[in-house]
């Protein structure tokens, strides 16, 4: 499975725990206190005025497909 734009935050975090500093570099919100943000990857990508949602759906799945198992 792979991660896509309107997969939620919290479930791409407990899913793919490796996302969390690559999101937070893109500039995506994913944790506020140690916890999920609630919506969708793309919802947080649009709140925060960012036109490269396709990058980031990319980037992030790199990530996961290049993590060991």
């Amino acid at each position: 499975m792979h991660i896509t734009a309107d997969m939620l935050i919290e479930d791409i975090v407990e899913q793919y725990p490796q996302t969390i500093k690559p999101m937070q570099e893109m500039g995506v919100q994913c944790m506020v206190c140690g916890e999920p943000v609630w919506g969708t990857l793309e919802e947080k990508v649009r709140e925060k005025g960012l036109d490269n949602l396709e990058e980031i759906v990319r980037r992030l799945n790199d990530v996961i497909d290049n993590t060991p198992s």
